[in-house]
């Protein structure tokens, strides 16, 4: 029987399964049916031994609910990156990495054949050709190794690149690493820049620091890099019912992938992108998206891309809605009252927050805001927030002032309680 292992070979799996039960919380071990109680078991050690402290357990009818409690604000290091350095690894693995960079750490060239008889001849270990050649080709992705082709035969050095050298020829370096090494973006490599060096965080302390998101940045540069080479991504989507239950195929969509978005109020983040099969654009949630594949260049990306810059003035958040042109749909316009010498707050807050629309005053304390997005749900979540300075709604689609009419009178009845009665 095999015994348990804090190392992973599949990262995927983990991440959805950290994703559902630890990120979100709500979910207990009777709705883990992946495939049997003892992977439920196995993967709730796991995390808990990269999690540490940071572990809460909620008890209720339903059973035990095991969820990640962290306060960004006080801890120096996000302890999710934990999650990015438990990939498992063979004897072979091992081995090639001690034996290939002690062969190439003099600085000359080699070839495959070349580094496999060094292999056998001062370490007498006997390895394929092929096994070598793979290893050297993964090294050299991972900037470990540096190739260059010299007529059809392949050479290999050792890259000459040390973060421990550059940390101590730049002055500041090492506190630059630090405060990047907690950002949202790929800081896990500079986490993992920092471990190397067996240096810490001791410095800065994000108070808003959506931790959550670091699981998502495994995908983010091979986005980057298919945006660079103008390329189509096939995505993988975790489905509505692995969301529920467990891992599931998912869809499946080819996109040009053109920019990620993020929200200034969830720290969410998005791919935006171009869907061909329905000849639109849209939005896809990262920590929605299971994995990243490229699959074809594709030959209009300049004209899509910019389209896109054109269509993303119209958005008031990420939301494309279903409009595909302007024009269809009367633009809204909402009217607020503030009194511009008690209340300037509320028009600076206006000007600064109306995004993509224009802000006008059309009378006494009256300030208009004209907005033609694609997506106007997402405005009227944000004019909500004026409640009580509202004036009017016109334009748009009638069921959009038809909802916020409807949600104005459940507020109505659920908080002004009967007509002699107490305010609830």
């Amino acid at each position: 029987m095999a015994g348990f292992s804090e190392l992973i070979k599949n990262f995927d799996k983990t991440r959805g399964y950290v994703r559902d039960f630890f990120i979100y919380g709500c979910k207990v071990r009777s709705d883990f049916d992946r495939r049997s109680v003892r992977t439920y078991g196995d993967e709730k050690r796991r995390v808990e031994s990269w999690m540490g402290d940071y572990m809460r357990y909620d008890d209720s009818v339903r059973g035990r609910s095991v969820s990640i409690a962290a306060d960004s604000g006080h801890i120096p290091e996000n302890p999710l990156y934990n999650a990015y350095c438990s990939k498992s690894f063979t004897d072979n693995d091992i081995r090639l990495h001690f034996f290939i960079t002690d062969i190439l750490c003099d600085g000359k060239s080699r070839t495959i054949k070349q580094v496999t008889d060094l292999l056998s001849e001062g370490y007498g270990h006997i390895f394929d050709e092929q096994t070598v050649r793979n290893k050297l080709r993964e090294y050299a992705e991972e900037g470990i190794v540096s190739a260059e082709k010299r007529g059809k035969t392949m050479y290999y050095t050792l890259t000459p690149d040390r973060a421990d050298e550059y940390i101590c020829e730049y002055s500041g370096l090492a506190d630059a690493l630090r405060f990047f090494s907690e950002t949202q973006d790929l800081g896990v490599i500079g986490n993992s820049i920092l471990r190397t060096l067996g240096m810490k965080n001791d410095l800065f302390f994000i108070k808003h620091n959506y931790m959550i998101h670091t699981l998502e940045d495994i995908l983010i540069p091979e986005i980057l890099e298919a945006m660079d080479e103008r390329q189509f991504v096939t995505l993988r989507t975790f489905s509505e019912e692995s969301k529920r239950a467990g891992e599931l195929p998912g869809s499946e969509n080819r996109v040009v992938p053109l920019r990620i978005l993020v929200s200034v109020q969830t720290g969410r983040r998005y791919l935006a992108a171009y869907i061909p099969g329905v000849k639109r654009f849209s939005a896809f949630r990262l920590d929605y998206i299971r994995s990243v594949e490229k699959s074809g260049e594709c030959g209009s990306y300049d004209a899509l891309k910019a389209k896109f810059v054109k269509a993303l003035g119209r958005c008031f958040g990420v939301s494309f809605g279903m409009r595909r042109e302007t024009g269809s749909v009367s633009p809204m316009k909402i009217t607020v009252f503030a009194d511009e010498t008690k209340e300037p707050y509320i028009i600076e807050r206006l000007e600064r927050e109306k995004r993509c629309c224009t802000l006008e005053k059309s009378g006494e304390h009256l300030y208009t805001l004209t907005a033609d997005v694609f997506d106007p749900n997402e405005l009227m979540h944000w004019v909500k927030t004026f409640i009580g300075r509202i004036v009017s709604i016109e334009g748009g689609t009638d069921s959009i002032r038809r909802r916020f009419y409807r949600d104005i009178e459940r507020m109505n009845k659920m908080y002004s309680g009967d007509e002699n009665g107490h305010i609830q």
